[in-house]
């Protein structure tokens, strides 16, 4: 990996230099276009509406435009701008990690420390993990100033760019208020029952893109026996698409789900320990591990969080 931007984080008067990594990477099989009709390939230019000329990425700049006026910014304008030469990862405060709204994350980032902060980095990390809380950071890169969750990840600190309260939307649907709902007892165990037949710990190595694996397998395939590929041999044929799917009362759907799972797993269900049995399990095999309540400092006070 190669890092993509190089600052410090702060916090008090420690500070703790490091590197910024990408944290994922996009699997996607690169498509381009092409005319259907000939093949060529497609390509877009940047033309300027004036002259007529095609520009050059290098000369470009970025433009504002209000009320019929435009103000072009340059490179060097932006660059020009306090927190844009700010190289800084300033921690403002400390809050649970179950506070942070997952709807906020944005794209994560691994940070690794530079050889002189080696120490402070692996301090900040077992603080952070001791005590479950996780830094909300203010920081800039590639020209935005950004809200972070500075937050542990195995042996690494992981900074995860988080949106600005504005860019989520509040989701407003009138029927969900409108309509009156009544759920049953019978209707809330069963469906409870189900979502225990379907509880598991979250491993997402399980999980495959099928979209792309079977992409890749036409792609494969064109490149073997070309256009005339036949697409029933490569996928087999598709499934026959019925004249309507039958309408199900809720608890005809939710029995018929729960019995399905019991089949599906032999019957094994009730043998099988929850998610929640597995975690807590987890956990208390974990806290044996840890020495004595005599032999360990007490975790720092946490600031009782403003409300309103």
């Amino acid at each position: 990996m190669r890092s993509i931007w190089k600052g410090a984080i702060s916090f008090g008067l420690v500070s703790v230099p490091v590197k910024v990594y990408s944290a994922t990477e996009d699997h996607d099989l690169k498509l381009h276009q092409v005319h259907d009709r000939d093949r060529g390939r497609i390509r877009y230019q940047r033309r300027c509406e004036v002259c007529g000329e095609v520009v050059e990425y290098a000369d470009i700049d970025k433009a504002y435009e209000e009320g019929g006026r435009t103000v072009v910014l340059t490179d060097e304008d932006l660059k020009s701008l306090p927190v844009e030469r700010s190289r800084e990862i300033e921690v403002v405060e400390f809050v649970p990690d179950a506070q942070i709204d997952p709807m906020f994350f944005e794209k994560s980032y691994y940070l690794e420390p530079e050889k002189v902060g080696v120490k402070p980095y692996q301090l900040l990390r077992e603080t952070l993990e001791r005590t479950e809380l996780t830094a909300v950071v203010k920081f800039s890169l590639r020209q935005k100033s950004r809200l972070g969750a500075l937050r542990v990840r195995g042996d690494v600190m992981v900074l995860q760019a988080l949106l600005w309260p504005d860019e989520v939307r509040e989701a407003n649907f009138p029927i969900i208020e409108d309509t009156e709902v009544k759920i049953s007892d019978k209707e809330l165990k069963m469906s409870s029952s189900l979502v225990e037949s379907l509880s598991s710990d979250y491993e997402p190595e399980q999980f495959t893109d099928e979209y792309q694996e079977q992409l890749r397998q036409l792609v494969e395939a064109k490149l073997a026996k070309g256009d005339a590929v036949d697409t029933e041999e490569t996928f087999g044929a598709p499934a026959e698409e019925g004249e309507g799917a039958e309408v199900l009362d809720l608890m005809e759907a939710l029995r018929r789900s729960v019995e399905s799972r019991r089949k599906a797993s032999g019957g094994s269900e009730e043998a099988k320990p929850s998610a929640g049995t597995r975690s807590r399990a987890k956990k208390e095999e974990k806290h044996d591990d840890e020495p004595a309540p005599s032999e360990e400092k007490a975790p720092p006070k946490r600031r009782p969080r403003k409300t309103g």
